[in-house]
């Protein structure tokens, strides 16, 4: 492979910079917590994905809400959370059945709910990243064919069984994969996401997938990958994390004693397309602008980690 250095560079830049947002922010420290302009206007996402808001609210309300459920419904909440996203639709589910299990799954009842919901104006999907949205199970509607999918996964197939027999996260990728309007970077979320509960226990080092964001800023940060593919480029950072902040004299503050994890580093590509669109704006991708300005939220998040972690900040 062949670095194009100073983008590389800016790679542990970014991490860095904005993993010290996060402490400051946590820490209570005034606005502005950056003196990089771009950071300050702009809206990035966390160096470690497990800290962005869905992902806590995910933890905190979908997987340890205080209720005890079988393993089989763990599953089940996480994906059927992570398929629109976005935390006002869960509690629109909520609100309308007390609680979220396969027991009580209907879907004409979820449909009507969320019928009356976009009737009213509201949004239903996050637009954090767009879901596939054909008519493959024949409806019009991008969350009726999303609900049919949950029926046939958990109804039909009882795939959550197949699921906690898988022993590493690539299997379970490989049974998500599978499934209409599911392509390959949703189904490495979800079973990152799985992999926050405690009813399977997969090694996070693995295996990963190269998003589309991704790809393009592991095109920006190399001039060649040589023989090496996305993932493999991606492995290259997880490995060599320590070694690079040290280089570069960064101090990466971790969350508990936690690197980056695959995960973490493929998203962290992603941001810095982001990112270089106005640092490096000569390095063109089929994306030239960032669309979200930061706004800050006047609700503070307590922050919580899957207690396998063993993570307290």
């Amino acid at each position: 492979m062949e670095k194009r250095q100073e983008i590389y560079d800016l790679y542990w830049y970014f991490a860095c910079e904005r993993q010290n947002i996060f402490w400051k922010k946590l820490h209570g420290e005034a606005a502005p917590w950056t003196t990089d302009k771009i950071l300050q206007e702009y809206k990035f996402c966390n160096s470690y994905r497990v800290n962005d808001r869905v992902s806590q609210y995910l933890l905190k309300n979908v997987i340890y809400n205080g209720k005890k459920y079988s393993a089989e419904n763990t599953i089940f909440r996480i994906i059927l959370f992570k398929l629109f996203n976005l935390e006002s639709t869960w509690q629109l589910f909520i609100k309308n059945f007390g609680d979220v299990t396969l027991e009580t799954f209907d879907t004409i009842k979820y449909s009507k709910v969320l019928c009356d919901a976009i009737e009213h104006g509201v949004k239903i999907y996050n637009d954090a990243y767009i879901s596939c949205a054909n008519k493959v199970f024949g409806y019009n509607r991008k969350h009726d064919n999303h609900l049919a999918l949950v029926h046939k996964m958990f109804v039909e197939d009882k795939m959550q069984n197949k699921i906690l027999k898988c022993t590493n996260m690539k299997d379970a990728f490989d049974i998500i994969k599978e499934y209409p309007l599911i392509g390959n970077f949703m189904a490495y979320q979800l079973v990152t996401d799985i992999n926050y509960s405690d009813v399977v226990n997969w090694k996070e080092n693995e295996f990963t997938v190269a998003g589309p964001g991704s790809q393009r800023g592991i095109k920006k940060c190399f001039i060649s990958k040589g023989r090496m593919t996305d993932e493999e480029i991606i492995k290259y950072m997880y490995e060599n994390q320590d070694k690079e902040f040290a280089r570069l004299g960064l101090n990466f503050k971790r969350i508990g004693n936690r690197p980056l994890q695959l995960i973490d580093c493929q998203n962290i590509f992603c941001e810095l397309d982001k990112y270089l669109r106005q640092a490096v704006p000569s390095l063109k991708s089929n994306r030239v602008k960032i669309k979200k300005h930061y706004t800050a939220k006047k609700d503070k998040i307590e922050y919580m980690y899957p207690p396998k972690w063993g993570i307290k900040l």
